[in-house]
């Protein structure tokens, strides 16, 4: 993917995360109410309350959003462009999450009316850019993917985990977490 950084090491990825302070998924700030940091610290900490056993998943909620950073301005993009700059730190798994959380979120406007009604106006507003909701056939094909319900579990904490204030842990406290997934992908 031309242009989009690939992530080398826990420390690199560690500071692209610290760097996502006072970053915001719009140029303009009228997106998410939060950071980019803040909303993917808060949307790890849902994962790791919910999901405790799945540390590839809640780190996938950690650098969801680094697409942004990395490509700003892309929304239909910010899933690819996260993705591909984490796949070979982190691997498959949380890159295709990463990716995912995209395609979860056209399956949840398409088949969750209550979810699709909370959608923040700058989710509602991307949507369209990503597609849409999804037709009955992606459904029928997103449902028999392996990744369904985690990359669903992603999703649903995306767009809890924008909550002004909420006290989160501190980004380094996950570098124990972030260090597990990395030692546990295949020698490249």
């Amino acid at each position: 993917m031309s242009g989009v950084r690939v992530v080398g090491s826990v420390d690199e990825l560690m500071g692209l995360l610290a760097g996502c302070a006072d970053a915001w998924d719009t140029a303009d700030r009228s997106g998410d109410p939060v950071d980019i940091l803040d909303h993917d610290r808060q949307c790890a900490e849902l994962l790791r309350r919910d999901h405790p056993e799945d540390e590839e998943l809640q780190v996938a909620g950690l650098v969801h959003d680094v697409g942004h950073v990395l490509r700003p301005g892309d929304d239909a993009g910010h899933g690819r462009h996260g993705a591909h700059a984490v796949r070979e730190l982190l691997g498959m798994r949380v890159a295709r999450l990463v990716e995912l959380h995209i395609v979860a979120k056209r399956y949840l406007a398409a088949t969750d009316s209550d979810h699709a009604a909370r959608l923040s106006d700058s989710s509602r507003r991307t949507l369209v850019a990503q597609g849409g909701p999804m037709t009955v056939e992606e459904i029928t094909a997103f449902e028999a993917d392996p990744d369904f319900a985690a990359a669903v579990a992603l999703r649903r904490a995306d767009d809890a985990g924008k909550v002004v204030g909420l006290a989160v842990a501190p980004l380094e406290s996950w570098r124990p977490v972030v260090e597990r997934v990395a030692a546990a992908q295949p020698a490249k």
